[in-house]
């Protein structure tokens, strides 16, 4: 009878502890994507980084943190028990493939072309008859071959702007901040020119369906409270001018 009552005490205070009881550590993959995820040093930084590492302190939540190249980040938080992948897109196609955490920033869609020829696009449905470079495995790359546009994607980002350039492709699809990222790097600013947004999203943390409910409660709560207190506003500020590099 006094085992059969201890039993029943410690189920009750498993449950009275939720997530705090589970000593789950969470593997979160990521990729190379200034100013949210980027190397520094030896040191994983950046807004979206920043954001989920205060987020998890607050939450007293053990994690890895790995830069990866984005298919294989995403894939394995696809596949793999206790993973989670940052930032992404919250797509209606990946809504049911992961348990989400967010949103941790936003992005701005923008189709890039070559400057020489001046292409003018009105809205997204007059680039049906165009090729559109695209980063495998991204939502830009769902988003277009869901809609039957004439799409191309490359594993590496930095071949879309080459390709654009040697008119292999007709334009090239990415985040306004990854573009003129890039194009500053390279000393294309003269050479390739946005030609339409056409897109905005809220970017999440996405965690393998392993995660439990519980936690990922406790996560978006913690994320609710910095965003409360403005610590979520004071990163947006922080990386707001993020600067470029010269060319």
């Amino acid at each position: 009878m006094q085992s059969r009552w201890i039993g029943s005490v410690a189920a009750t205070l498993v449950a009275l502890l939720g997530v705090s009881a589970q000593a789950t550590t969470l593997r979160l993959t990521t990729e190379v994507s200034p100013p949210f995820n980027m190397l520094e040093g030896d040191k994983i930084v950046g807004r979206s980084t920043e954001q989920i590492t205060e987020m998890m302190a607050r939450a007293k939540v053990t994690v890895t943190m790995e830069l990866l190249p984005w298919a294989r980040a995403y894939n394995m938080a696809l596949k793999e028990a206790d993973t989670c992948v940052f930032t992404t897109t919250r797509t209606p196609e990946r809504e049911v493939l992961f348990k989400w955490i967010g949103p941790v920033g936003a992005a701005e869609w923008i189709l890039y072309g070559n400057a020489e020829r001046n292409l003018k696009l009105q809205n997204i449905e007059e680039a049906r008859s165009l090729l559109i470079g695209t980063y495998h495995g991204d939502a830009r790359d769902e988003y277009f071959r869901s809609r039957g546009f004439r799409v191309e994607s490359v594993s590496d980002d930095l071949s879309n702007p080459r390709k654009l350039l040697l008119n292999r492709i007709d334009l090239w699809a990415a985040s306004l901040v990854r573009g003129a990222l890039l194009i500053s790097q390279n000393g294309w600013t003269d050479k390739i020119v946005p030609v339409l947004s056409f897109h905005k999203v809220d970017l999440y943390l996405a965690c393998n369906l392993s995660v439990s409910t519980a936690l990922t409660d406790k996560l978006n709560a913690t994320l609710e409270g910095m965003v409360r207190d403005g610590t979520s506003r004071a990163l947006e500020r922080k990386y707001a001018r993020w600067p470029l590099p010269p060319n």
